[in-house]
C-alpha cells in the first residue's frame, strides 16, 4: 500500500472553493448586454443609420466625397445601399493588409431593392436611366434580385433617389445590419404551378417594416425569402417561406430559419409550422424580433441568427418566438413537396392565363444599362408591361402573347440576352469581383465570362446541368458552398512560383431544390486549387470525365461523391 510523503495536519483549513466563471455576454440585448461591444455595435448606437440620408441630400451631395464622416461613409451609408468601391489598380494580395481608406476609391456601388424581383416598363427604363447618366452605364442583376450599379458619387444621390422612388423604388436597407430585400418567386401570380401568391405577403413587409427604426438596427444583415414554389435558395436565408397544403386548414407557409453561407455556412432548419398568408408578416417580424434581441453582437463573425438557431436549436426557438413575440401557439405543418428537377425559369413557359413568359440568360449577371433600355424596347414591343429579375442572375419577360414569343426571342438575343442559352450559361454565376469590391482577392465577372465562352466553344452541346458559381473571397455571396464546382478566390502559387489569382475547388454541393436531393457543401478536397488562368481547362476536365464515367441518370453531385479523388483533380 503506498503512503503520502507528505504528511497533514488536521487544522489546516480546506483550499477555498472557486466561484463559478461567470459566461461572458455576447451582446444579446434581451439579456441586459447593451453595452456596444465593437466599433460597428457604436456606430448604429450613436445614431440610427437611417438617419444618415439627411446628412447625404444635404451636406455631402453638397460638399462632396471629402466632407464625409468616417462612420458615415464605411458604416452608416450602407443602410441607403452605398459602399465606396475599389481602387483601380490595387491587387488582391493587399486586400487584407491595407487601411478601409487605401482601398476605397471616391465612388460608390449602389444597390436598388428589386423586392420579389418584380419591375414593370417604367421602373425598368429609370434604372436604365439612372445607369448611363450616373453609373458608367454598369448595372449587374444580383443572385438577391438586386440592381447593382457602380461609379455613383454621392453629389448626385439626391437625384437618383428621386428618379427611383418617383416610380417606386428604394434603396432604403438594401445594405446594413438590417432586412435586406425579400427574395420571391419571379412568376409569383402567374405560375400555373403556384396555389397562393405570396406577392401581398412581401408587399406589406416591405411597407410595414423596411426604414422602421424599431428593425434597422440587427446584429448583422437578415436575408429573407417568401415563394410558393421552390425557385428561389431557401435554405441560405435567415427565414424562408415556402408554400404548402396543409391537410386541414389549405395552402399556406412552412417556415425555415438559421440559414446563411460564407465562412461559416449553414444551412437554415424547418421550425415545423404552418402559417397562413395573411399571417406571414407578423411570424416574419417576430423572427427578425428575436434576431434583434437574442442575437450575439460580441463579435461579427458570430453575428448571424444562424449561429443562435445552432445553439438554440428549433424547439426553443419555436417556443421563444411564439411566447414572447407572437402571444399565441403556431399550427403544425406538413413540409412542402419538392418539384421532380430544379426550377429555374428559362426557356419559355405557359403561365395560368394561357400567355407564355419567357426566361433569358445574361453571362453571370452582367448587363449595362444600354442592354436595359433596349430590353425595356424590346418587351414593349411585344405588349408586356412586367420584367422579373431572379436570385440566379437571370430575368424573366411576363405576359407574351404565344404567338409573339419565338419573335421576343429572337429579339432578346439581338441584345445579348439568351432564352435558350447553353448549359454553361444558364448555370454559371459571379460575384462583383476585384473589379469594385474592397473585400475580393480575385477577378470573378470577367474570369467567368471566359469560361462561359471557352465551355460552349468545346462542349456547347453539354447535356447536362452543371451549376458554377465563382466569388471573389471566402464571403460566398455568390453561394460557392451549394453549386456543382464552387470556386472561391484566392492567391495560389502559379507554374513559375509566384503567386497569382486563383481559387479553391468546392464540388458536388447543393440545396434541396428537388426530389432526390441532399442539401450539402459537398467535397472540398485537400489541395484542390486552379490558377485564374487553367480554369476553363479545369472545368472542361472535369466536365468530360462526369460526361465519360457517369451512370444513367447520375447527377454531377452524385457523381462527385461516388469516383475517386484522382478523377477530380
Amino acid at each position: 500500500m503506498a503512503v503520502s510523503s507528505t504528511p497533514t495536519r488536521p487544522d489546516t483549513p480546506a483550499p477555498a472553493a472557486r466561484a463559478p466563471r461567470r459566461p461572458r455576454g455576447e451582446g444579446q440585448w434581451a439579456l441586459g448586454h447593451r453595452e456596444p461591444l465593437n466599433p460597428n455595435e457604436r456606430i448604429k448606437k450613436d445614431d440610427d443609420p437611417l438617419n444618415v440620408r439627411d446628412r447625404i441630400e444635404n451636406i455631402y451631395a453638397h460638399n462632396g466625397f471629402a466632407s464625409i464622416d468616417p462612420q458615415d461613409l464605411r458604416g452608416r451609408f450602407r443602410w441607403w445601399g452605398l459602399y465606396t468601391q475599389r481602387k483601380a489598380g490595387i491587387d488582391g494580395g493587399r486586400t487584407a493588409v491595407l487601411e478601409p481608406h487605401e482601398l476605397e476609391d471616391e465612388f460608390f456601388m449602389l444597390r436598388v431593392r428589386v423586392d420579389g424581383g418584380q419591375l414593370n416598363l417604367a421602373q425598368l427604363r429609370v434604372i436604365a436611366d439612372i445607369s448611363r447618366e450616373f453609373a458608367r452605364d454598369t448595372a449587374d442583376i444580383t443572385d438577391r434580385q438586386n440592381i447593382q450599379y457602380h461609379w455613383i458619387r454621392v453629389e448626385d444621390m439626391p437625384e437618383i433617389w428621386r428618379r427611383l422612388e418617383a416610380v417606386g423604388l428604394q434603396t432604403t436597407e438594401a445594405c446594413g445590419d438590417c432586412p435586406r430585400i425579400v427574395l420571391g418567386s419571379p412568376v409569383a401570380g402567374v405560375a400555373r404551378d403556384e396555389v397562393l401568391d405570396p406577392t401581398p405577403a412581401i408587399d406589406e413587409i416591405v411597407r410595414r417594416y423596411v426604414g422602421d427604426k424599431a428593425y434597422s438596427n440587427l446584429p448583422r444583415k437578415f436575408k429573407t425569402s417568401i415563394s410558393w414554389l421552390v425557385d428561389t435558395p431557401y435554405e441560405a436565408n435567415d427565414i424562408a417561406f415556402l408554400g404548402v397544403e396543409h391537410p386541414e386548414h389549405g395552402p399556406g407557409f412552412d417556415v425555415w430559419v438559421g440559414g446563411g453561407l460564407s465562412t461559416n455556412p449553414m444551412l437554415a432548419k424547418r421550425l415545423g409550422v404552418w402559417v397562413p398568408l395573411n399571417e406571414v408578416p407578423d411570424v416574419w417580424a417576430g423572427v427578425v424580433g428575436i434576431f434583434r434581441d437574442y442575437g450575439y453582437r460580441r463579435l461579427r463573425n458570430r453575428a448571424r441568427l444562424k449561429f443562435l438557431v445552432a445553439d438554440w436549436g428549433v424547439e426553443r426557438f419555436r417556443e421563444v418566438l411564439e411566447k414572447e413575440y407572437l402571444g399565441r401557439t403556431l399550427l403544425d405543418g406538413p413540409a412542402a413537396d419538392l418539384p421532380a428537377k430544379p426550377v429555374d425559369h428559362i426557356g419559355v413557359h405557359r403561365q395560368s392565363d394561357g400567355a407564355n413568359y419567357v426566361g433569358a440568360a445574361p453571362v453571370v449577371g452582367r448587363v449595362s444599362g444600354t442592354q436595359l433600355a433596349q430590353l425595356a424596347d424590346v418587351v414593349e414591343a411585344h405588349g408586356s408591361d412586367r420584367v422579373r429579375l431572379t436570385p440566379y442572375q437571370k430575368l424573366l419577360v411576363l405576359d407574351v402573347a404565344p404567338e409573339r414569343t419565338d419573335s421576343l426571342v429572337t429579339a432578346l438575343r439581338g441584345i445579348g440576352l439568351e432564352a435558350r442559352p447553353s448549359a454553361w450559361r444558364r448555370g454559371t454565376m459571379a460575384c462583383t469581383g476585384i473589379e469594385f469590391c474592397k473585400l475580393a482577392i480575385v477577378e470573378t465577372k470577367r474570369r467567368g465570362e471566359e469560361l462561359v465562352a471557352r465551355l460552349e466553344e468545346r462542349l456547347r452541346d453539354f447535356d447536362a446541368d452543371i451549376s458554377i458559381h465563382l466569388n471573389g473571397c471566402p464571403n460566398a455571396c455568390a453561394r460557392t458552398q451549394v453549386a456543382d464546382i464552387g470556386l472561391k478566390g484566392q492567391l495560389v502559387v502559379g507554374p513559375d512560383g509566384r503567386q497569382v489569382e486563383g481559387f479553391q475547388v468546392h464540388l458536388g454541393g447543393g440545396l434541396g431544390m428537388a426530389q432526390g436531393q441532399t442539401a450539402g457543401f459537398g467535397r472540398k478536397l485537400r489541395g484542390l486549387k486552379t490558377t485564374a488562368e487553367e480554369l476553363p481547362e479545369y472545368v472542361e476536365r472535369l466536365a468530360r470525365r462526369y460526361l465519360a464515367g457517369r451512370t444513367e441518370g447520375e447527377t454531377f453531385a452524385n457523381w462527385v461523391i461516388r469516383v475517386d479523388e484522382e478523377e477530380l483533380r
